[in-house]
């Protein structure tokens, strides 16, 4: 079993408003209440993105009792710097590779981007079966999908994965963080169906910094996730 961290009260400053989560996982207990409509809500599920979202999700979807699964990110391109990230995500076990890139890399790659393409796209489909083992994909069609991360800085990463999970056809895409700066909330919340998030910190450089234990479970551990 992974040995997750005790829950605990999240630290709070001297005037009562939240300092720093203990760990991932009890920001997850936090999160699992203010989203406590969707409990034993028989089509819904909960997508951890991979991989500082995984424990606050499996925490959420344990609360809520729904199941778990993954979101896999891999960027493949920048062409016009940050903010212009070209993505490809497994979803839930399904490999969704970016429209723009539809057509490469080809069976037989000649070109050095058909070749770095290549070895992206089997890198990720490698990850994929080392989180979720030979489990088959699991159908989104007309699910309320809950996509939990551990925090939201800029929005890319919850923005590409919202996007790949689109073309999974689920009835509701409900987003749901635990922080995330001003800057994210705006740009996420006009994405999706529902947009949870319990708090919105002046300074956020970076996630880990609202946690006092920000570890993370390794891929080779996520398999056990799945099983309850």
């Amino acid at each position: 079993m992974i040995p997750f961290p005790e829950d605990a009260a999240s630290e709070r400053n001297a005037s009562g408003s939240r300092s720093r989560y203990p760990n991932l996982r009890s920001a997850g207990r936090e999160l699992a209440v203010a989203l406590r409509r969707y409990r034993n809500m028989s089509n819904t599920v909960v997508l951890g993105i991979v991989s500082g979202g995984v424990p606050v999700a499996h925490k959420v979807a344990s609360d809520l009792g729904r199941p778990l699964d993954f979101i896999i990110r891999r960027t493949l391109l920048v062409p016009r710097g940050p903010g212009s990230e070209v993505c490809a995500a497994s979803v839930a076990g399904v490999l969704v590779w970016p429209e723009e890139l539809r057509d490469r890399p080809p069976a037989v790659p000649s070109a050095p981007l058909d070749y770095f393409l290549a070895d992206a796209r089997t890198a990720l489909e490698q990850r994929q079966r080392i989180c979720r083992g030979d489990r088959p994909p699991r159908d989104l069609n007309g699910q309320n999908a809950i996509v939990v991360d551990c925090g939201i800085r800029s929005g890319l990463t919850m923005r590409s994965a919202i996007e790949a999970l689109r073309t999974r056809n689920p009835a509701q895409i409900i987003a749901a963080v635990p922080l995330a700066s001003a800057d994210a909330c705006a740009s996420i919340a006009g994405v999706v169906d529902e947009f949870v998030c319990l708090a919105q910190p002046e300074a956020f450089a970076h996630a880990a910094m609202f946690y006092q234990d920000f570890n993370r479970p390794k891929d080779e551990q996520f398999q056990e996730l799945l099983d309850g």
